[in-house]
């Protein structure tokens, strides 16, 4: 038997005992939030059928979903007509039924239209489970990764636009960041801007320039524009909106006065106003919000229909990480006419990577098991055995070493595995009792009763 070298996908990743401790406190972080406002959690399936994931995201979207081959033979039932094409779309659907899920949105969709005689309009749910692309492996993009999504269905309350920007606030304050922006728009303004310079026809155009203000300026951005087809006088009446300042109540009146003649740039005005005011309902002090009003924002333009959201850190150079918003139809494609919804996403991997820059990991996160217990004999392992169901009865994490072992070699383990505390048991221990505790952080050896070490360790 041939020796295969180990390897990984392009793509994957490992995750080691400590850094799963540190990303299972991000996702019970949010989940806690999730939680709190009433979202309960399902799971799907890594797999759909093929037919419910195709022609959902685009071509481009279509390309990278993972497809998986039909068990057993996969080519016997193909007919050789089919193969001599060589066409590779119209080959997949006969040799692929079921493909890895591209993200936690379609699946959704699919639960709730499957499920609609179990579950209550309007229904909050909330996932965390992993997704897969068949995408170029970079820097800070995986072919499989986390979504933390939440979203809610069955209801066109602008309440729950308010409450999505509290449990963004909420979940990355109780994370430990401190500058970050939740930035709010709405599809239903870009739409009205781009009425009002009589180039509806070019808003998607429009706001993928736009949307890259942050990258290439103003000047990066008229020169976009030019080429999609505007004119001179058109960025003319554009610059003023791209280019809005001030604070949140000073840029929706300058918004009112340039939109005052589109109907649906209003209401768009109007929709933004309303989450505001459940906001100050909600939260007495807004200047506490992390919130701003952002024209250039358009994440995904023909996807979602009103109030939209993207969150950045200032702390760190990273791109967004999270974000979402309203989206009417979402269970059509499935046939559930009507149903609308709003939902946001948290990026896990990289808040990750912004929480280990910023050193916000706090102690316990980054911590197994507290205590290690010392074996020298089979005397002191039948010594420390009800010990060590006393200290786990009290949850307090602890382990024995498995075997008899020198010193040095048990002292190298509980090092390696970063645990804090170690209780030494030899012959004057259990003749008196007392048990010598070593802090291994500052080398302080104490000798404490159980009782005593229970306290300090559960302090």
């Amino acid at each position: 038997m041939s020796i295969t070298k180990p390897s990984l996908p392009k793509g994957t990743r490992d995750f080691s005992p400590q850094e799963m401790v540190k990303r299972n406190y991000i996702f019970d972080t949010i989940k806690t939030v999730f939680r709190k406002y009433g979202y309960a959690e399902i799971q799907t399936p890594s797999m759909e059928n093929l037919g419910t994931l195709t022609g959902k995201y685009g071509d481009e979207g279509d390309k990278l979903i993972f497809k998986i081959l039909n068990s057993g033979d996969f080519l016997g039932k193909v007919d050789e007509s089919f193969l001599a094409t060589r066409n590779s779309q119209l080959i997949t659907p006969k040799i692929s039924e079921k493909a890895l899920r591209y993200d936690l949105t379609v699946p959704f969709a699919r639960y709730v239209v499957m499920h609609q005689s179990e579950i209550s309009f309007p229904f909050k749910r909330f996932q965390v489970q992993p997704v897969w692309r068949a995408d170029r492996p970079q820097k800070g993009r995986y072919r499989e990764f986390y979504q933390c999504d939440a979203d809610v269905v069955g209801s066109s309350s602008l309440l729950n636009e308010a409450e999505f920007v509290l449990i963004y606030q909420e979940a990355l304050s109780n994370l430990g960041l401190k500058d970050f922006d939740i930035k709010i728009n709405n599809r239903k303004i870009l739409t009205g801007i781009a009425e009002i310079i009589g180039k509806p026809e070019l808003i998607v155009d429009m706001t993928v320039a736009i949307d890259k203000l942050d990258k290439i300026g103003f000047e990066g951005v008229t020169k976009e524009l030019l080429e999609r087809g505007f004119s001179s006088a058109d960025i003319e009446k554009l610059e003023p909106v791209i280019l809005l300042q001030g604070s949140n109540d000073e840029k929706l009146e300058s918004l009112k006065a340039v939109l005052a003649s589109s109907v649906v740039g209003v209401k768009g005005i109007e929709e933004i106003e309303t989450v505001f005011e459940y906001l100050k309902a909600l939260n007495p002090q807004p200047s506490t919000l992390n919130l701003q009003i952002d024209i250039t924002l358009a994440r995904g333009l023909n996807y979602y229909t009103g109030c939209i959201f993207e969150v950045k850190t200032n702390e760190v150079a990273m791109g967004s990480i999270g974000g979402g918003g309203r989206y009417d139809d979402l269970t059509g494609m499935f046939g559930l006419k009507d149903l609308t919804g709003v939902g946001i996403s948290f990026g896990a991997d990289r808040i990750y990577d912004v929480l280990e820059e910023l050193d916000l990991f706090p102690a316990s996160a980054a911590q197994g098991t507290k205590v290690l217990i010392s074996n020298f004999d089979t005397v002191a392992e039948k010594y420390a055995l009800p010990l060590l169901q006393k200290l786990r009865t009290v949850s307090i994490s602890s382990e024995l070493y498995p075997t008899a072992a020198k010193l040095k070699k048990q002292m190298s383990y509980a090092d390696a595995k970063n645990i804090p505390y170690v209780i030494l048991i030899g012959e004057e221990e259990m003749k008196t009792g007392f048990l010598t505790l070593k802090d291994m952080h500052t080398g302080v050896q104490e000798q404490l009763t159980v009782d005593e070490i229970i306290g300090k360790l559960i302090s």
